[in-house]
């Protein structure tokens, strides 16, 4: 039995791990009452405790929080340490990155933005179909569950103002949070132009990489074998989108779909998956499972298509 704290288990990401984690019988979930919920002592000691921590806070107040865990492993779902030194990013698709998260007591969960254009971006620039110059751009559709509770309940407010009926394009000043972890996990010189746009749905992501064919060191037609090759599932992998590539396509669900479409001129790079699922809190579940030794799938929950 492994012991496991949610330090910040009253936000989204939080809730969706402990929902995950209580249906187990192999994982016990050291808690605290909620008049210590914020208290340094308790949250240390229940550290003390576990043997793996989940850190679903702010950035400023997940840095406090590495300090109280000692020599727990820790794995952190905010932007605090995903670009950090001695912190491995936890995406165990990438390449060599599975061993590494194993071997790791301090685990950066990825960003849901990120872990679609990472998935999508990476393995072309390690590959060579991509130079680490390209300027690449990126949009991303994303419910609004992404947002955390405040957006949730902006959302689903009966008085809530027009504008929210309609997508709405955000981060215009492009110093998006995520930008950080994009450029550096793809070995990119330069971050992408991101556009990401929250839409008037719960959960689910759409994210999307256009290309030019001329920006491609290869063809078109060998990236859907690319992807299946780095991604054979059942997390992360291939399939055809469709006519029509649905932000909500995989809401629910903890797993990632990866598709092309386009022709051969202009291309489409597709990630599809649930910004709460393998954009948050089933990637950290997924991580938690590498570090006890079990299959990774674990508690997960998968499409079959």
């Amino acid at each position: 039995m492994t012991r496991v704290f949610i330090d910040g288990s009253a936000g989204t990401t939080g809730l969706r791990i402990r929902e995950r984690l209580e249906a187990r019988g192999d994982v016990e979930l050291v808690t605290l009452p909620e008049a210590l919920r914020k208290d340094a002592g308790a949250r240390a000691a229940a550290m003390a405790a576990a043997e793996i921590v989940f850190l679903c806070l702010p950035d400023d107040a997940a840095r406090e929080a590495v300090g109280l865990a000692g020599d727990t492993a820790v794995i952190d779902t905010s932007t605090a340490h995903r670009t950090a030194p001695g912190w491995v990013y936890g995406f165990p698709e990438l390449h060599g990155q599975r061993e590494k998260i194993a071997a790791s007591k301090r685990i950066a969960n990825p960003g849901c933005h990120a872990s679609g254009f990472i998935a999508l971006a990476a393995p072309l620039v390690r590959e060579g179909f991509l130079a680490p110059d390209a300027l690449l751009s990126c949009f991303s559709v994303t419910g609004y569950s992404g947002g955390g509770k405040k957006m949730i309940a902006e959302y689903e407010a009966e008085d809530r103002p027009a504008a929210f009926d309609s997508p709405r394009q955000y981060a215009l000043g492009q110093s998006h949070k995520h930008l950080p972890e994009m450029q550096a996990l793809c070995g990119l010189t330069v971050p992408p132009v991101f556009c990401p746009i929250v839409a008037d749905y719960a959960c689910g992501m759409c994210v999307t990489v256009p290309l030019f064919a001329s920006q491609l060191r290869g063809k078109a037609s060998e990236l859907p074998e690319l992807y299946r090759s780095c991604y054979p599932g059942p997390v992360v992998r291939y399939a055809d989108c469709g006519a029509m590539a649905a932000g909500n396509a995989l809401a629910g669900r903890d797993d990632m779909r990866i598709s092309v479409a386009g022709n051969d001129d202009r291309i489409l790079l597709i990630a599809a998956f649930d910004n709460l699922g393998k954009g948050a809190s089933g990637a950290a579940i997924q991580n938690m499972n590498l570090l006890m030794g079990v299959p990774e799938t674990t508690g997960l929950v998968l499409g079959g298509e």
